[in-house]
């Protein structure tokens, strides 16, 4: 057991996802996979990100969003569990020369944000290493984390077929990649890891644990294909 979590606290490390795990995968990330950044610090604009906010970006990654939101903001605070993703993005935070982004080895189960609270917390693809129920106890957690009236920003792959059609969705999600390349796409192979080793949820499943642990969904935007969905919430004014 690690120091830093209890016994019946899940290991997120252990759920990290292989390729996460894997110096050659972080290595070709940043060309396999783009942030959008422009497009998230724009949504994040009238929520908060501002010269005088503190962001926590959890599941930082290789940090896309954490250095665009650092010329921005205040502070940054990375967090991602993965030591291999984390080295790759202190390597960026120390060659952009950014004085102002912490990096933190932790999870959404482990990470403590004791400080004061803040304004806008960040989280694009990771949430969905975690099962349902850990999901609504890390979405609790990120309430917490926030100001009242602070802003979540989620970006996952969250699908929002039905059940019964999910064979044919799938299928066609994955055939749009069988000429990819591992080197600057997404292969079938990882789609399918994905499917069957990680813990992407339905959109119906997750709007209303949203909606308990204390955020409002002021947006939400969904992938033509209802593969991925992105949401804007707000806490509720405590």
């Amino acid at each position: 057991m690690r120091p830093d979590r209890a016994s019946w606290v899940l290991d997120e490390l252990a759920f990290a996802g292989r390729e996460n795990l894997d110096a050659d995968h972080v290595a070709r990330y940043d060309q396999k996979e783009d942030a959008d950044v422009a497009a998230e610090i724009s949504a994040l604009a009238a929520g908060g990100l501002n010269r005088d906010a503190t962001v926590v970006d959890l599941g930082a990654g290789t940090g896309q969003f954490a250095l665009a939101a650092a010329k921005i903001a205040r502070r940054v605070v990375a967090v991602d569990v993965s030591p291999v993703m984390l080295a790759r993005l202190r390597a960026k935070v120390a060659a952009a020369g950014l004085s102002n982004i912490d990096c933190v080895q932790a999870g959404f189960l482990t990470y403590e944000h004791d400080e004061a609270a803040a304004d806008v917390v960040y989280s694009r693809y990771a949430l969905h290493h975690l099962p349902d129920f850990w999901k609504g106890v890390a979405l609790a957690r990120v309430v917490q984390m926030l100001r009242p009236g602070g802003t979540f920003r989620l970006w996952d792959v969250v699908y929002g077929f039905d059940p019964g059609t999910a064979s044919g969705d799938l299928e066609r999600w994955m055939a749009d990649t069988e000429s990819a390349s591992v080197d600057d796409g997404w292969t079938r192979a990882e789609l399918e890891e994905h499917v069957r080793d990680e813990h992407s949820t339905f959109t119906w499943l997750l709007e209303p644990m949203l909606e308990r642990v204390g955020f409002t969904i002021v947006q939400s935007d969904y992938s033509d294909d209802r593969i991925s969905a992105r949401y804007t919430c707000t806490t509720t004014e405590r």
